[in-house]
């Protein structure tokens, strides 16, 4: 059987090229850091945060709701600057993305859901937009995974048919999903697992 030429990357950009945006652990340091009541925090944000990133409330809205419901030592932008600080990339695999694209002449489109403001900060700090050529974020697209159609439409946008790409996120379930509709998938698990798994769809930087 002839193999399927994969000529477009789907790539989740949480868990995968950075850390989570607004996940657990940053959140867990965001509260001890300002002193708060993190049970109050968790429940709050978890009743909201979806909606925030789905793009249907700001950055402010989503913090008036979690944190800034009543009065507070700090400041909003206080509290920002350290919810943004604690992303952080994982170079090494930002870079190997880079080469794979740049060999194979890929596609690379971000398939993500993260929050509007979080998202823009985070592509402009790691230059994100020299290895994606597209944004399907969620807050940009008002869909999040795991709703199929946000694979829909990221297949649309970069007019791949599903057979012809290849989706990578560090959540197996949302790898699942873009599967049952044809799109190649892999669970992403760390950086030299991923370099076997390429090796599949006939990727290599080998010599």
């Amino acid at each position: 059987m002839k193999e399927k030429k994969i000529t477009t990357l789907f790539l989740d950009i949480g868990g995968v090229l950075l850390t989570n945006g607004w996940g657990q652990t940053a959140r867990n340091k965001t509260i001890a850091h300002f002193k708060l009541d993190g049970n109050v925090v968790n429940e709050r944000h978890h009743l909201t945060f979806d909606t925030y990133e789905e793009g249907k409330l700001t950055l402010t809205d989503y913090l008036k709701r979690v944190i800034f419901y009543e009065k507070r030592k700090f400041s909003e932008n206080d509290f920002t600057t350290f919810m943004f600080n604690q992303s952080l990339a994982y170079h090494d695999t930002i870079k190997f993305f880079k080469e794979i694209k740049k060999r194979y002449r890929l596609k690379v489109i971000a398939v993500s859901n993260e929050g509007r403001e979080l998202n823009a900060y985070r592509i402009k700090k790691y230059k994100l937009n020299e290895l994606f050529d597209a944004f399907v974020s969620s807050s940009y697209v008002h869909l999040r995974k795991p709703d199929v159609d946000i694979f829909l439409m990221a297949g649309d946008i970069s007019q791949t048919l599903p057979e012809n790409s290849l989706f990578i996120d560090d959540r197996l379930m949302f790898v699942q999903v873009a599967q049952t509709i044809g799109i190649n998938g892999i669970h992403f698990e760390g950086l030299d697992k991923v370099k076997t798994q390429l090796k599949t769809f006939g990727f290599t930087l080998a010599k």
